[in-house]
């Protein structure tokens, strides 16, 4: 029997819209995307577009991304792989001459490429133009009043059609007026076009290039490499013809469109929360730059406020029509929409603001908006873009499909204790979104970020602490995984908004300094202290003095830790580098962006340790280290380091088959493991030092089901399971749960409860590759682990803190699946190895460099010498 899957749709309740969506398949059940087929509830045929995002090793498709037109009320949908189904209906069509992309959606035609004007080089509908090219344009002005605009320079189609055409434009950001001047920054615009209709979807990235000086290693607000920009917006005007133009206004999500009399502006310039006004939104001037509480609506001289605006706009005159909206509008504010005439403008970094908007060094910030132009009913166009409809497979077929290993469907899981914690998240008094509250963590970069609630339990302030969590141990994976297993779309809608404030502000955008730091994930906000000025940075200026910085008292023991440990500041480092629910986002919708970031991380593992590089090379080469140590430069073993990025190389393997990241996560195996180590003198039960081991053997663990699952058994295989069991021995004879042994903590708090599930999910993945008496007591560890993590951390009040919850998302969740399959287990070697050798220590390149440059000092300070020995006896002989 052919494969099939029911597919859900959830969206508008009425009229029909685009919907993307990405569904795995079990290994060799679909060889061809081209095979599947959809039909409605009626059994009426869809037209389809389907593309695999990923393959299996035999080459059937592991994840397709499906387009379609959905209908409200027409689902639920069937997929089929039996063949593809004839169906009728709109097609969009794509053509490629010169640098110059022409979209034909069948009621539109869009020309836009290189050297043309952006957005659109001439949109047509009807035959007819469809707006006034001269006057339509984005433009985005510098705080001295300079006015730059898009130049393109590369056009890409990156889906092809035949449901939904994506064009990435990329290019500069040009002085408008002619007169040479640097670039001020790059812009990314994916563009997307919808086969039958005439609106269009748009991402729309800027993104300052320019390096942070970070002087001390500190990253405030205010930095000379920060861009200041007073304003950025794209004004789509509508041909010049008869008629007076009539406005049409939708402030709100269930607000009625309602008709508008003279120029509209509605600007939103705060959250519209009770905490509106928080220090969160602090500004490289030490102000706070919100004037008033939500948003206002100027109409004809009149004015009248609202708290959230999530508004859809329609100007029309006579046949001619532009309507614009924006699905994060409020979250993501200031924002301004305005009609004024037969134009429509849509201020992304909005003029209106009480101050300018500054796009740190290697910041970005992404907005997506839709623009319809000439539909037929423009209001209910806008209906779709301005709410995104879901489509969804039921957990069972996420879990049976494989792609993620150990998955269960929540409804079988039997652990109500663990669930109940990990729930804590989207249900009670204590969810992520009344977190974000808290701290009023919106506004365009804020939002989508978790408030970091655990670093602020020893605050003493007036208000509440601010502090960000930056993708700390991957929620944005934990979303993922809790939503696959139980379909409940608020861990989706949770994984969007994080992807996409990770993919723009945590992520350092810039070739232009060391490659410790290009390209790399920022830390947390540090411990238990203010963001202050260093927003997502981690390292605030402020800390050093403690000036300025509400409930800080320099004279209590944590304070002045926090300020003895921020005497060097740093920047990003492998220790806080999470890819795989990056990954796992664009599979499951497609984003391009969540690859892209996903593959910037995995190739900063390898540019970070690329000797190379650095300013060392002219005295050692080789390997830098960065890649792998923990904690401290010297250790290069098993380590949160070492871990993540042998994590981020899979990742990058995975997206793309480069052998670069592969070959890179097998020296890295090499490099921080043996299976003959001495692992007492690796010193690991110093917990506060060495607790992080776990996060490697961990990783160890998916290096291993990866490279089982490509059928490569060989000799780095075998090393690497005989590594894995040699350390879950010594675990098994020495490990217990940390807070038994309180006295060796600094904090004995919740978060070392959900810290020991590692310790279960390392004797779990043991256990698939131990047998006999080995394997069960590999079980026994795993489920006493287990036990013990969740009801330690469910005796805490302080149980749904940020990052004990963040934790359990991704760990755990397998346990359920141990137990269904006791005796799982995975393949042994395909050959046979008994002598590993023995271990080597790895010398970072700076260790290797400072010794030649004491050998050579040495070698001159000796040749001084005995220069001055020959020349004191020449003297002599002189005499």
């Amino acid at each position: 029997m052919e494969p099939t899957v029911e597919l859900t749709v959830a969206g508008p309740a009425t009229g029909r819209g685009p919907v993307t969506v990405g569904v795995p398949w079990p290994r060799g059940a679909l060889p061809d995307p081209a095979q599947l087929g959809l039909r409605d509830a009626r059994g009426n045929t869809i037209r389809l577009q389907a593309r695999a995002l990923d393959r299996w090793p035999d080459c059937s498709v592991r994840w397709v991304l499906l387009d379609w037109q959905a209908e409200a009320g027409a689902g639920p949908y069937t997929l089929s792989a039996g063949g593809p189904i004839p169906a009728a209906g709109s097609v969009v069509r794509v053509a490629v001459v010169g640098g110059i992309v022409t979209v034909e959606t069948g009621p539109a035609r869009f020309e836009l490429g290189v050297g043309s004007a952006f957005p659109f080089r001439s949109a047509t509908v009807g035959g007819g133009s469809a707006v006034d090219a001269d006057r339509t344009r984005f433009l985005v002005e510098h705080e001295t009043g300079r006015v730059f605009s898009p130049v393109i320079e590369t056009a890409e189609v990156e889906e092809p059609g035949p449901v939904r055409v994506q064009v990435c434009l990329r290019g500069q950001l040009e002085a408008a007026d002619g007169r040479r001047a640097e670039p001020l920054g790059d812009f990314v615009a994916r563009l997307h076009f919808f086969a039958g209709s005439a609106t269009v979807r748009f991402d729309l990235t800027i993104r300052n290039p320019e390096r942070a000086e970070h002087p001390g290693g500190l990253w405030d607000l205010g930095d000379p490499g920060s861009l200041f920009l007073k304003d950025a917006s794209l004004t789509v005007a509508l041909p010049v013809g008869a008629g007076e133009p009539v406005v049409r206004c939708s402030p709100e999500v269930d607000a009625p469109f309602e008709q508008i009399a003279g120029p509209l502006e509605l600007y939103q310039d705060s959250s519209g929360g009770e905490n509106w006004k928080s220090v969160n939104h602090i500004n490289c001037d030490r102000e706070i730059p919100v004037r008033f509480r939500g948003y206002h609506l100027r109409t004809g001289g009149q004015e009248r406020t609202g708290l959230r605006a999530t508004p859809a706009v329609v100007v029309t005159r006579g046949v001619y029509s532009v309507g614009t909206t924006m699905p994060w509008f409020w979250q993501n504010f200031p924002k301004t929409i305005e009609a004024t005439g037969d134009t429509l403008t849509l201020r992304l970094f909005p003029r209106q603001s009480a101050a300018a908007h500054e796009l740190q060094g290697g910041e970005q910030k992404t907005h997506t908006f839709s623009v319809s132009l000439g539909e037929a009913d423009p209001t209910a166009a806008l209906t779709w873009f301005r709410e995104p409809a879901r489509a969804a497979a039921p957990p069972a077929w996420y879990c049976a499909a494989g792609v993620v290993p150990y998955l269960t469907p929540r409804a079988d899981d039997p652990n109500a204790d663990y669930l109940a914690l990990v729930d804590a998240a989207v249900e009670g008094p204590d969810t992520f979104d009344r977190k974000r509250e808290v701290i009023d963590e919106f506004g365009w970069r804020h939002f989508g970020d978790i408030y970091g609630d655990h670093e602020a339990v020893y605050h003493a302030g007036p208000g509440p602490m601010v502090s960000h969590y930056n993708n700390q141990y991957d929620p944005v994976a934990g979303f993922g995984y809790q939503y696959l297993r139980g379909g409940d779309a608020r861990w989706l809608r949770h994984m969007d908004e994080l992807a996409a404030h990770v993919a723009d502000i945590d992520i350092y955008h810039t070739d232009r300094d060391k490659s410790a730091y290009n390209h790399g994930l920022f830390w947390h906000t540090y411990h238990y202290a203010p963001a202050d000025t260093a927003t997502h940075r981690s390292y605030p200026r402020a800390l050093r003095q403690l000036k300025g910085m509400p409930g800080l008292d320099p004279d209590d023991p944590k304070a002045k830790a926090s300020r003895a440990a921020y005497a060097l500041g740093g920047g990003p480092g492998n220790e806080q580098n999470y890819t795989t629910g990056l990954v796992l986002h664009h599979y499951l919708t497609g984003s391009a962006a969540s690859r892209e970031t996903a593959v910037e991380l995995a190739r900063w593992v390898i540019d970070m340790d690329d000797g190379r590089r650095t300013v060392f090379r002219w005295l050692a080469g080789g390997d830098t280290g960065l890649a792998s140590q923990s904690r401290d430069p010297g250790y290069h073993g098993p380590g949160r380091g070492s871990g993540n990025s042998l994590a981020a190389l899979l990742d990058g393997h995975r997206l793309t088959g480069d052998p670069a990241f592969l070959a890179k996560a097998d020296q890295l195996v090499r490099r921080c493991i043996h299976p003959a180590d001495d692992v007492p003198a690796r010193n690991l039960l110093d917990v506060e030092n060495r607790w992080f081991y776990t996060m490697f053997l961990h990783s160890l663990g998916r290096y291993l089901d990866y490279k089982a699952e490509r059928g490569e058994l060989d000799e780095t295989y075998a090393y690497a399971r005989a590594s894995l069991l040699h350390y879950a021995r010594w675990m098994a004879d020495h490990e217990r749960p940390y807070l038994e042994r309180p006295e060796i903590l600094e904090y004995p708090n919740e978060t070392w409860a959900a810290q020991d599930m590692r310790k279960s999910e390392v004797f779990r993945h043991a256990a698939r590759h131990a047998s006999g008496a080995e394997k069960t007591r590999f079980r026994e560890r795993t489920e006493f682990f287990f036990r013990d993590s969740v009801a330690r951390l469910r005796g805490f009040e302080t149980r749904t803190l940020s990052r004990p919850v963040v934790l359990l998302l991704s760990l755990g969740y397998g346990h359920a699946h141990l137990q269904k399959h006791p005796n799982d287990s995975a393949p042994p070697p395909a050959v046979e190895v008994t002598d590993f050798g023995t271990p080597e220590r790895f010398v970072p390149q700076k260790v290797r460099a400072l010794a030649r440059f004491k050998k050579l000092v040495a070698i001159g300070g000796a040749v001084f010498a005995a220069g001055v020995v020959l020349v004191a006896l020449f003297l002599l002989r002189r005499q």
